[in-house]
């Protein structure tokens, strides 16, 4: 399957033009997607992004500017209705490709209809794994994530799980609850049959819930080792309660609650978190 018949490329950015110009130039140079099928939403940044997009994007790259920012999941719904494919890969600014290993997760779509999303697989630049695959959380979980507990021999194999890390070590497809919105692949008719991402989520989470209503549809979320995208990630959610991302993080997940089943010590796996 040629990639970019069947590709569209979407990236929102906010306040990260460097960023979002170095991930079009690595999926521009690998033959990733053709320019026409790569779509940036500028999503009303309060600098020059927009103008220094406008000026520097490669010809043919489409610029779409919004009136007001929304948050991810609405910056990624506009950049996907201005596509036409078959395939939408989404894309955060501080990621980019080093290689065309892209090409294992649309070949693990194309082989099977019952998988609706793909992720990928999500490196450091030094190359060593973020892992990118996760369980679907519970209370436990999330306090293990957001506190120093999660460093304590109590909980730090139950973090271990959460993240999905044994998974990884055969180097083969896998089914996961759910995967990080960084670098991920859709089929498009599924997103639509969705309504695509929660908008009423500003920042975070919007993934997991994207991933929860693929299951409830029927189809799979599977993690692809090897399909990898660089990220250059800085956790700022991890950086205390009282930061903005922090809330962010904290008022998504309460969202979240509110919509999904998030029990108190056991995560609820894949058939166990509808209400």
């Amino acid at each position: 399957m040629s990639i970019q018949v069947r590709l569209n490329v979407v990236i929102v950015n906010f306040r990260t033009p460097d960023l979002t110009l170095n991930c079009i130039s690595s999926v521009l140079a690998l033959r990733i997607a053709r320019p026409e099928d790569v779509v940036v939403v500028e999503n009303a940044s309060p600098d020059d992004s927009y103008q220094r997009l406008r000026a520097q994007l490669p010809a043919g790259v489409r610029l779409v500017r919004s009136s007001l920012n929304r948050g991810f999941g609405a910056g990624v719904n506009l950049g996907v209705v201005a596509g036409t494919h078959d395939y939408v890969l989404v894309l955060n600014p501080d990621t980019y490709f080093v290689d065309a290993s892209l090409q294992r997760a649309l070949d693990v779509l194309a082989a099977a209809p019952a998988i609706g999303l793909v992720g990928l697989d999500l490196t450091n630049p030094d190359g060593t794994r973020q892992y990118s695959a996760r369980r679907f959380y519970s209370m436990l979980d999330i306090v293990g994530r957001r506190t120093s507990l999660g460093r304590s021999g109590i909980l730090r194999e139950r973090i271990k799980r959460h993240l999905m890390v044994d998974a990884w070590a055969p180097g083969v497809p896998f089914d996961a609850d759910w995967v990080m919105g960084t670098g991920f692949v859709v089929r498009r008719s599924i997103f639509e049959e969705l309504s695509g991402m929660d908008e009423a989520y500003f920042l975070y989470m919007e993934d997991v819930d994207l991933c929860a209503r693929v299951w409830h549809s029927g189809y799979r979320v599977v993690c692809v080792p090897g399909a990898r995208l660089v990220h250059e990630h800085q956790r700022q959610s991890a950086g205390g309660l009282m930061n903005r991302a922090s809330r962010y993080h904290l008022q998504s997940l309460l969202r979240f609650r509110n919509k999904f089943r998030v029990p108190l010590t056991f995560p609820p796996g894949i058939n166990g978190i509808g209400r």
